[in-house]
């Protein structure tokens, strides 16, 4: 049986442990169970020792609900310029079609204005179609498991967390296990913008693996449509490797009409660490 009765989602209080993310400084991170004082729980003394810039990751709470839904929210709306401009460095087919557009347009018109217009309308409507597919996205996963949070809470072999700094929520993760093949996905990770750079993601991200195996999980899953090879540098220090690659994906919400496909392209990857043998 893959799952035990009982899972567990919690871990021990480490501090000042975690490598921080290539080129940054370390930063002390704290893990928060339920067995473990949070710093809420601490007493004036206490708190005084705890450092301002530690950082809690502790499971979903009913009043994270807003917070971890904007950081959501933030980090997927990103995407937009991502996909439209950075993305298209990935396309080299599409880079040729846009190119012989262009070519098309002088040919067509003789007009050296026009042909150095083309370019820019060319972006204008990749970031036109790629808000639109990405504000499709998001209201697809605001309405799905985004809009109920605590249901990663209740089946077995699934959990919440966020990450904490002076108060504040700035970082989330999800981890949802798949009785099928025993294994466990890593899913909407996300950091606060203003607080990247400080080892969150990559805390976040460990916070999972362990999860996975305190759980007997045999391996850990993920996707990604991240553009940004920070993020893919990240799943590889965690010791994840790239099984699979699509140059043509389609998100939930595309309508995949000829024009969105011209001007909208998505590169997925899909990453997997193994734990154990089957």
């Amino acid at each position: 049986m893959h799952f035990s009765p009982k899972m567990v989602c919690e871990t021990k209080i480490v501090a000042d442990e975690h490598d921080a993310i290539p080129g940054t400084k370390k930063e002390p991170i704290m893990w928060s169970t339920p067995s473990s004082p949070s710093a809420a729980a601490l007493s004036p003394a206490e708190a005084k020792l705890v450092r301002k810039d530690a950082v809690f990751i502790r499971e979903f709470e009913r009043e994270d609900r807003e917070e971890v839904r904007r950081i959501f929210y933030e980090g997927i709306m990103e995407r937009i310029p991502n996909s439209a401009f950075r993305g298209l460095r990935q396309q080299p087919k599409t880079q040729f079609i846009y190119a012989m557009l262009t070519v098309m347009c002088f040919v067509v018109t003789k007009s050296i204005t026009l042909t150095c217009c083309a370019p820019f309308i060319l972006m204008g409507a990749r970031y036109y179609y790629s808000s639109k597919v990405i504000h499709n996205y998001l209201d697809y996963a605001l309405h799905t498991d985004m809009a109920d949070i605590e249901a990663y809470m209740k089946p077995t072999g699934s959990c919440f967390w966020v990450a904490v700094l002076d108060g504040h929520i700035v970082g989330i993760v999800a981890a949802q296990g798949r009785e099928e093949d025993n294994t466990v996905e890593l899913r909407r990770m996300s950091v606060d913008s203003r607080y990247r750079g400080k080892g969150i993601a990559k805390a976040l991200g460990r916070r999972v693996l362990e999860f996975a195996i305190r759980n007997n999980f045999a391996a850990v899953i993920l996707g990604t449509t991240a553009v940004k090879m920070a993020a893919h540098k990240l799943y590889e220090s965690l010791g994840f490797r790239q099984t699979s690659q699509s140059e043509d994906y389609r998100l939930p919400g595309m309508s995949r009409s000829p024009l969105e496909r011209l001007f909208f392209q998505i590169r997925y990857s899909r990453y997997r660490l193994q734990i154990r043998e089957e």
